[in-house]
């Protein structure tokens, strides 16, 4: 992957000028049609404002409106440089130190880095090929219940394709029900092989004919081609990034960090450098009703 370093960021974006053009040529590839016009026009910003009208019949458009920029008043560098923070890093960064590098408060920070993160979401194009899948908890211990005690935790499961992505979900825990949703969420149905461990939950994809285990309790790790070390390499990255940076998340917002650890894995082999995948995500989702971003188009 190519690096993109903090030379780099300073030379792209000089002042917040240079950054709002970004962010505009990033959601207008093509050009602006004036909604008026029905036509392509040249528009120019307006001074002081982040709004741009027509060059030929002065009709204004905010592009800004319905991104995670909307009506914000931290400035736009501020949020590239917290997008070039979160890509720097493979193990996240914490809002604290957002709130020390920029100056602002920790309200502020955390609340760039959650509007981040909802760009981050990769669930969509379905798992082929061959996938490992694995279940893992999240939470704490209860005192005097011992490690194998589930019932303060929350299930999260995964799934990678062998040399491809990794998807994740919340569940409320291990069940047949639970692992089929997910798999029709994120598991194309023409897979061509699934490995996973002895967990009894998973013996109904033994009628598939496309089912191997491997058995860990008897210290079966590998065997031919089964395994589920890539998925549990995943787990322990994400585990130990969210131990280690952020101590603890909230349940609530737990699927938006699993995102963002799940798209940097994404894009481990991409040419691209992280901070431009990252960033032309803005382009891609805009705000819709409710606080839900949809894709552009919808």
């Amino acid at each position: 992957m190519t690096k993109y370093t903090i030379s780099d960021l300073n030379r792209d974006f000089p002042n917040e000028a240079a950054c709002f053009e970004y962010v505009v040529s990033l959601l207008y590839p093509d050009g602006i049609t004036c909604r008026k016009c029905k036509k392509l026009r040249p528009h120019h910003k307006l001074t002081g404002r982040p709004a741009m009208s027509c060059g030929y019949c002065r009709t204004q458009v905010h592009p800004l409106a319905g991104t995670i920029f909307e009506r914000t008043r931290t400035p736009l560098k501020h949020w590239l440089y917290a997008i070039y923070l979160m890509a720097s890093t493979r193990c996240g960064i914490s809002a604290k130190q957002l709130e020390r590098e920029l100056g602002v408060t920790y309200k502020t920070a955390w609340r760039m880095f959650h509007e981040v993160r909802k760009l981050l979401d990769d669930s969509g194009n379905l798992l082929t090929g061959k996938v490992e899948m694995d279940e893992t908890y999240y939470g704490g211990e209860v005192r005097g219940r011992g490690k194998g005690f589930t019932g303060n935790k929350t299930l999260v499961i995964g799934a990678v394709q062998r040399g491809g992505d990794v998807r994740t979900g919340k569940g409320k825990r291990v069940s047949h029900a639970e692992i089929k949703g997910f798999m029709a969420q994120h598991v194309s149905p023409e897979v061509e092989m699934i490995f996973t461990d002895e967990h009894p939950t998973y013996k109904f994809l033994d009628k598939t004919g496309r089912h191997e285990v491997v058995a860990h309790k008897r210290e079966e790790w590998v065997r031919g081609d089964a395994h589920t070390n890539s998925v549990e390499g995943f787990w322990s990255l994400t585990k130990r990034g969210i131990d280690g940076v952020y101590h603890s998340v909230s349940l609530k917002h737990l699927q938006s960090y699993l995102n963002e650890y799940a798209f940097r894995y994404n894009r481990r082999f991409a040419p691209t450098p992280m901070f431009t995948a990252m960033a032309e995500r803005i382009s891609e989702v805009r705000l819709g009703e409710l606080g839900r971003y949809n894709p552009i188009g919808d």
